[in-house]
């Protein structure tokens, strides 16, 4: 998301960071290592040392982040791409949490592939196509339609500024092509291989059907703020598209409201 000021972005946890009594109840024992802190506050730890690779993402109250509505949509999600199987999922009065099953890969912005941005936006661009191109529209029961999310917006929009950004952001392009969007397809958010191939996408808690350059002026957006600028036009060949600059300045307005 956008702030009123610039991108509000997350990234490694600081060191120290408290742990949530629900993260180390969940991990009965487990070795927790913290591994990314969202902009909403919340954050995803690996259980190190499980039997098998697992993460726990927890969401502070009041954070807005809905990890049951994730969980659902992780659910529909998994047959027919790669994202996280649900183990569990719950909650206290201080937040919520959802376990999930690791995949292979590491984020797309650990330093090997800011090391290696060519390589890495490359597997993003395709990454999200094949993501796009796999699941289906019809039968999809989630929306990440303009007018739901403008709805959303104007319900929270706490300052003038925010509220200036609902009212002026106009009517959106005819879509370009409907497909069932990631909803926050920015690039930490896809998994990559070793050999830079992209291993699934994490991160799906507002998937929904859209116009896909709902998450392409996302995306693109993102490699400005984690490899620096030149690397837009990479994604979408990658992807397979022509650049749109109505389309992509317009959900860029629409992403300034909150993802």
């Amino acid at each position: 998301m956008v702030g009123d000021d610039g991108p509000v972005l997350g990234g490694a946890v600081e060191e120290g960071t408290a742990i949530p009594a629900a993260v180390v109840a969940v991990a009965a024992g487990v070795e927790v290592r913290p591994v990314w802190r969202n902009a909403f506050g919340g954050l995803t730890f690996e259980l190190v040392g499980a039997p098998e690779r697992r993460f726990l993402k927890w969401a502070p109250a009041g954070s807005g982040r809905d990890l049951a509505a994730e969980a659902v949509r992780l659910a529909w999600a998994a047959p027919f791409t790669a994202v996280p199987t649900v183990l569990d999922q719950g909650g206290d009065g201080a937040g919520s949490w959802l376990l999930t099953a690791g995949l292979p890969g590491r984020n797309a912005v650990e330093a090997r592939w800011l090391a290696d941005p060519g390589r890495a936006v490359r597997a993003v661009g395709v990454g999200l196509r094949a993501l796009h191109d796999a699941l289906p529209v019809a039968g999809c029961p989630f929306s990440w339609s303009v007018s739901d999310r403008r709805a959303a917006a104007a319900a929270v929009a706490t300052t003038p500024a925010q509220r200036r950004l609902v009212d002026d952001l106009g009517d959106p392009p005819p879509p370009d092509l409907l497909v069932v969007c990631h909803g926050d397809a920015c690039v930490p958010n896809t998994l990559l291989t070793d050999d830079g191939t992209c291993s699934g996408h994490v991160d799906l808690g507002a998937l929904g059907v859209a116009d896909r350059w709902a998450d392409l002026a996302v995306a693109t957006w993102s490699t400005v703020w984690n490899y620096g600028p030149g690397w837009e036009t990479v994604l979408l060949d990658a992807y397979g598209v022509a650049p749109d600059d109505d389309r992509t300045a317009y959900y860029r307005r629409l992403w300034r409201l909150g993802p």
